[in-house]
């Protein structure tokens, strides 16, 4: 229940705080007056994406705050759901900065436009005068139908199965689609494949192969340099060992004169076994080296092959090559699999097939089931409304495809004379019967769905009299479970409220402001007598108002 309402620096209102009570609320005022003005402020609180043009003082901020009592509906999921912070006392706030950027808030806590615009949902239905022909679409037709039909968790489940076939449809394209790209392609990549298959490639070879190709293509180089470091070191006469083993001796012998001595020994005794190491690898060196041309020439080829792939590929290494060979295989693996998975997404896709069509055919029950219940309700309505000749033909028929909400085509059709043909709405039903089957609609809908308020925007246009009472007794009647506001133009409606606003313009000084009052019951008698006879209202219209008040 919505309790109260705070605007601030919107349109033509400076400031307005306005408490609201349960039952039937009547908002009245001349055309112009700003009870639009009103509605965007709620509109605002329900999502509604915000206007910079909307703010009254473009360097001032514009705040729109309400209170919602809902501690009676059962809200606390989609609290949780939505990751909001749950009170019974809920304050919702939007603000427009000077900027242009807008901010909400539920409770004090920022949130995002699709979470306030799902919470609104559920706390104020707003049934505007474009809500009226909403009537005359499918998806309307269909919330009322499935409403009585309480298909609701039916409908979650369908949309989820609906949801996976269509990604399972789009990964079934995908696939095909890459059969197709993929057989163009198979040939030449089992060719670049097989190419990497058979240079056998090794992590790290390449340096290896390279190191062994320069010992093997500089081998006569290599002998004479070794045999001559070999004589450098082993000459009797001139050779570095037997002149070190000559100076070890020498030291050996001043080793125990002194420690300085001794640390020189030492260091050329340590030399010596060094270059005594250094002499043996350079005889295993010697004697390891061998001439081998067939190996030579092996070698050159396969560094021909790994350096021609490096550079075809444009990679750097042969670690770069071998995942290179991989994605190859992979690519022709699933070239060769894709049957395979084309195959079983077809039979996911059959298998989705299978329980969408359990659930629509579910929904279809459940719809024609409800739809006597409806036509009946909505036809006794009528009836007290002025049309006692109103009525309606349901119509269901299968659909080739799933839709949104099953695969359910409708035809709604209506007939508001005796003997008439049935036909659309839209076609056959004016402005003010169009009006009067949504209240008919609406107050049928309270039966079966929870929530907390509604507002009617005149919708009694095009109707008067005897008939404007008669939806004004709905109006009362639904507002015996719910709270309902009907902003209207008709004092046979005003007067059945339980509480009465007036919303009205004011100038202050060079400024025009919007308004809104509660009136009391002498300003009721005034206000209705108004709507009755003009401003220049006669001691009759006053009369009349009190009858209708009373």
């Amino acid at each position: 229940m919505l309790t109260t309402l705070s605007i601030k620096n919107y349109a033509l209102i400076d400031s307005l705080q306005v408490h609201f009570n349960n039952g039937l609320t009547i908002i009245t005022g001349e055309t112009g007056a700003g009870k639009s003005i009103l509605l965007g402020g709620l509109s605002l609180i329900l999502g509604k994406r915000a206007d910079l043009s909307s703010v009254k003082n473009a360097s001032e901020k514009c705040v729109i705050e309400a209170t919602f009592d809902i501690a009676n509906y059962n809200l606390k999921s989609l609290f949780v759901a939505e990751d909001l912070d749950y009170e019974p006392q809920t304050i919702i706030r939007r603000e427009i900065l000077p900027s242009g950027k807008s901010r909400a808030f539920v409770n004090d806590t920022p949130v995002t436009l699709n979470s306030l615009q799902i919470l609104g949902e559920r706390l104020l239905d707003i049934h505007s005068q474009h809500q009226t022909l909403q009537l005359t679409d499918d998806d309307f037709q269909f919330q009322v139908i499935d409403a009585l039909a309480q298909n609701g968790h039916l409908l979650q489940d369908y949309s989820l199965q609906l949801g996976k076939l269509k990604s399972v449809k789009s990964e079934l394209k995908k696939l095909q689609n890459r059969k197709v790209e993929a057989i163009k392609e198979l040939d030449y990549n089992l060719f670049l494949l097989k190419e990497l298959e058979d240079a056998k490639l090794v992590e790290g070879e390449l340096e290896t192969l390279e190191e062994e190709y320069e010992t093997l293509n500089n081998i006569e180089e290599i002998s004479e340099r070794l045999k001559a470091s070999h004589e450098l070191l082993s000459n009797q006469e001139i050779g570095v060992m037997p002149s070190l083993t000559e100076i070890k001796n020498q030291l050996s012998k001043l080793a125990d004169f002194s420690s300085n001595y001794k640390l020189v020994f030492e260091r050329v005794t340590s030399s010596l076994i060094e270059l005594d190491d250094v002499f043996s690898e350079i005889e295993n060196l010697q004697e390891s080296l061998e001439a081998d041309p067939n190996r030579l020439n092996t070698v050159n080829l396969k560094l021909q092959i790994l350096n021609n792939l490096l550079q075809k590929h444009t990679a750097s290494d042969i670690t770069e090559l071998i995942r290179i060979r991989e994605d190859l295989s992979e690519k022709v693996s699933v070239t060769e699999n894709l049957d395979s998975a084309i195959a079983q997404k077809e039979s996911e896709l059959s298998t989705i097939e299978k329980e969408l069509n359990a659930f629509a055919l579910k929904i279809n029950q459940n719809r024609t089931k409800a739809i006597p219940g409806l036509t009946k309700q909505l036809e006794a309505l009528l009836e007290t409304l002025g049309m006692p000749n109103a009525r309606f033909n349901v119509e269901l028929t299968k659909s080739d495809t799933f839709l949104n909400n099953g695969n359910d085509d409708l035809k709604f059709l209506f007939s508001a004379n005796k003997g008439g043909q049935f036909n659309e709405l839209k076609k056959a039903a004016s402005g003010g019967e169009l009006s009067r089957i949504m209240l008919a609609i609406k107050s049928i809908l309270t039966n079966y769905t929870q929530l907390p308020t509604i507002m009617f925007d005149e919708i009694d246009t095009g109707v008067s009299g005897e008939i404007s009472n008669k939806m004004a007794s709905i109006m009362q009647q639904m507002s015996k479970t719910m709270q309902v506001f009907t902003i209207t133009h008709l004092p046979q409606i005003a007067a059945k409220g339980n509480t009465h606003f007036k919303v009205f313009k004011e100038d202050v000084g060079e400024v025009t402001r919007t308004q809104l009052k509660l009136l009391n019951p002498e300003e009721r008698i005034v206000e209705i007598a108004q709507m009755l006879d003009g401003v220049n209202m006669s001691s009759s219209a006053i009369e009349h108002a009190k009858q209708l008040l009373n």
